[in-house]
Order: C-alpha cells, then structure tokens, then sequence
C-alpha cells in the first residue's frame, strides 16, 4: 500500500457516521456501459496467481476473483486435492465452510503470500475481489475458533435459534435466510458482536488492498423484509447495513467508501427472492440468464430461447454474467459437461455485450468431459483457456467499444449470434457445429473487414455484413482495424 493510499484509508476511517443514499440498481440506464472482466482464479493459491498476473493482464481482465481467504476447515491430510471422493486429501468445498475470521488458509495460502499477490495485482492495474461467506460455518461446530465464539458472546450466540436445522424449502424466507443451507449452521449475521468480528476482517483486507467483494449464499442473509430470528432478540435484519457501510458497529465501519469497491452477492434467484431489496445493497448473480446461455450452447441454437434479456429484475449495468460458475461445474456438474470450445462461444457473447460484468471460471487443468477435476492439485493454475486468442481478443473489444450501445442479431437458425456495437465493431459467433454463412444486419460502414484472430475477410455493405464462418469460431472485427 502507497502513503497516498494508506492517507486515504485513514481519512475515511475518521469520517463520522452519516446517512447514504441508496444507489439506484433496478432503473436501467440504457447509456450505461461497462468495460470490467472479471477472471475467477478458483482454487488457485495466491502464489499461483503472482505468478500469472502478467498473463491475466495480457488477456483483457481487469478484475481477479480469489476463493475464500480466511481460516476454514483444514482435517489432517488435507489441502491436496480439489476433489477426493474418499475425502482423504482434501475437497473445494473445505474453504466454504469458516472457521474464524482471519486471513490464510492451507488452500489460497498465508497472509505474507496473499500481500505479494496483491502487490502484484496493482503493478498491472488488476482489481481483486475476494470471496466472502458470512453466513454459515463449518459443519463441525467443534472447530469454530474459540475467538469467534467469544466475539459473538458465546456459541449459543453465534447461530440462529434454529440455525443447525436443515432447510427443506428454499422458497420459506424464514428458513431459507434463518436455517442451515446445505447443512451449514447458519450464523446469526444480525449479532453485533459477530458482526464487529468479520468487519473488522473486511477492514483488514481492504488496508492490504483488497478492492471487491463476492458475497457467497447473499440469498441466505436476510433483508429488511424478511422475518426476523426473534428467540436470538433480533429486532432488524441489518447485517446488509453494517456490511455496506450504512452502519457502523461497536465504533467499526467499512474502511472505504462503500461505491469504491466492486460487490455484489450470489444472490440466486428463485421463487420469493427479494431481487428489489438486495439491489438496494449490491450487484447480483444473473443466474437465470447463465442457464439461458446454456440451453443455447447446448441445442447450439438460439431459436426460442430469449438471449437479449438478462432475465433479472435488476439494471443489466448491475449484474454479474457467466456461462458458467465454480457451483454449476462442480457441484451437480450442471454445465462441466459443456466443451472448453462451447464455453469460449458464450464467453464471447457475455463480453461482447454492452452491460453485465462478464465473469470467466477457470477449469481445472488438464480437466476433460469424462474428468472434470483434470490433473486434481488444490491450489495450482487452471486450464489455459482464459488465454485462448478468442478470449484475449474479445476482452480487449470490450474495451474498445465500451462507449457503443449494442444490437443483437441472429440468423433463422439461431446458430449464428453477431452482437454490433455501434459503428466500433462487432462480434460473430457461430455455436454450430458446422459451417454457416453470415448475412445480418450491421451499422459497421461498408467496406472489407478482417477479424482480429483468424484474419478471416468479411464484407459490409448497404448495412449487412456477410462471410463465412467456421464452426464453433468467434470473429472479433474492429472498424479502425480493418
């Protein structure tokens, strides 16, 4: 951290407490753009990431999403691998599940080793954003730290009242936000003395340079409108308040400006899910629109299906995108059956779009469609496809054009997907697996084009761009690049 930066921390850290104003998120603004990326760097360590930060730059992201950093269940013999179906050597999951509220663990690695990641990161103009889960604990109660038992005045405190109950309807507000979600108890977020505890690990990353947030289950922590736990002598549920800086708890407050930092929650949708409130709070996880982008990519046609909406309530400026996330590859393996090729295709259209904050999860190396684990090492670099030609070069048009609004197109088939931007440039993406013949409407100015990978030639005139595409390709054409 610069004096400059640590100057600021400290300015912000003597603010008194004042009223904000809630940022609009539900009101779309259709000159709204966006140019973000965001790589999500699953189970890699922090010296991993180090290491590769050139290349992650090289390729057009500008933000890293890191797995959870704090302490979290660590049985003897674990930390080898990122699944082990006799649960010997390790699992992914382990760093989902707290045990305190301190930064390192066997997985992503120490503190010292997360600093140079994050030294790192600010040579090359990288934000990172870390993955954080305040919600619910390790299953084993028993290895919670002693320190986070007494922040919260006890482990009675620590819960909800029926927070070691399993949901059995997701829909049920007050089980879906007050009962442990896949087993996990559920911690009571609205106790202060917990809520002190975890900001102060906020605070703490923040000062080493942590610059967003991902907030995991987000759904299962309640908002103003949900029931309250009244048996814990809860009156509000403002763990939303305090986390965002609304609130100040037992003299700590965010240590940044709320509005300087990237966030947004895993706030998946479903039947009942208060989309309006959460937007009050943050950005939120478009999960409906990433199972629309698989249907497509596995009918390999658009045809019926509604690619243009983000199928959220929420401003598209407000959400974050994906083909696919950590939960739909590993946990019922939802979309680990989609090839690397078919995941470069959606990649294309989410970051060729105008809104959204596109976000790539990176496989694990060596992984195929029959072994989705790959070569199976916790904490070691993914697959090489966040590097692939098509990506860097679709990263960088965002860039580029990130002042056009966009315009969506479709061939009859629904194979074919161009997305203009304005008179900048335009993406083409054929999801066939067969050669298709592009004939769609365009505001590039006449004249021969070729893309940036392939320098494959096509043509715009009266308004239409034509050629002919290979299959399973992306084109990116810029208009300045001919």
């Amino acid at each position: 951290m610069t004096k400059n930066h640590l100057i600021a921390l400290l300015t912000s850290l003597a603010v008194p407490s004042t009223a904000l104003i809630a940022k609009d998120r539900m009101t779309h603004n259709p000159n709204a753009v966006n140019d973000q990326t965001i790589f999500h760097a699953w189970s890699w360590n922090f010296p991993s990431i180090a290491k590769n930060m050139k290349r992650i730059a090289d390729a057009g992201f500008s933000m890293i999403q890191t797995s959870p950093v704090q302490e979290c269940f660590n049985p003897p013999g674990s930390g080898k691998k990122i699944f082990d179906e006799d649960v010997i050597e390790g699992n992914w999951y382990y760093y989902y599940q707290p045990t305190d509220w301190k930064i390192g663990n066997n997985i992503v690695g120490s503190k010292a080793e997360m600093q140079e990641m994050l030294d790192s990161a600010n040579k090359y103009n990288i934000r990172i954003i870390v993955d954080v889960l305040p919600n619910h604990t390790a299953f084993d109660i028993d290895e919670v730290s002693n320190n986070l038992y007494a922040a919260a005045g006890g482990r009675d405190k620590l819960f909800h009242s029926k927070g070691l109950d399993q949901i059995n309807d997701y829909t049920d507000r007050e089980q879906c936000t007050l009962w442990a979600m896949g087993g996990l108890p559920d911690v009571n977020t609205e106790n202060p003395g917990f809520q002190k505890y975890y900001m102060q690990f906020m605070n703490e990353l923040i000062k080493m340079g942590v610059r967003g947030f991902r907030y995991d289950t987000a759904k299962h922590i309640g908002v103003h409108s949900d029931p309250v736990d009244k048996a814990s002598g809860v009156k509000v549920n403002d763990f939303w308040d305090v986390a965002t800086g609304r609130k100040s708890v037992g003299g700590v407050k965010l240590a940044l400006p709320y509005d300087s930092l990237f966030v947004y929650g895993e706030v998946l949708q479903d039947k009942g899910v208060p989309e309006a409130e959460y937007a009050d709070y943050m950005g939120q996880t478009a999960s409906n629109y990433g199972h629309v982008i698989r249907e497509m990519l596995e009918k390999r046609s658009s045809n019926g299906l509604d690619i243009k909406s983000y199928h959220h309530s929420a401003a598209p400026e407000f959400l974050t995108t994906w083909v696919e996330s950590h939960d739909t590859y590993c946990n019922a393996h939802e979309s680990a059956n989609l090839t690397d090729e078919q995941i470069r295709l959606g990649w294309a259209i989410l970051a060729a779009r105008q809104n959204g904050t596109p976000l790539f999860f990176n496989r694990p190396a060596g992984s195929t469609r029959k072994n989705y684990w790959g070569n199976n090492v916790l904490g070691a670099s993914g697959n090489d496809e966040y590097f692939h030609p098509e990506v860097v070069a679709v990263n960088r048009f965002r860039k580029q054009v990130s002042t056009e609004k966009e315009d969506i197109q479709t061939n009859p088939n629904g194979d074919v997907i161009l997305v203009n931007r304005g008179k900048k440039g335009a993406v083409v993406v054929n999801i066939g697996t067969h050669a298709a013949s592009l004939d769609l409407p365009t505001r590039l100015p006449s004249g021969k084009y070729f893309d940036q990978v392939y320098r494959k030639a096509f043509v715009v005139k009266n308004g239409r761009i034509k050629g002919i595409l290979a299959p399973e390709r992306s084109y990116v054409i810029l208009a300045d690049k001919k």
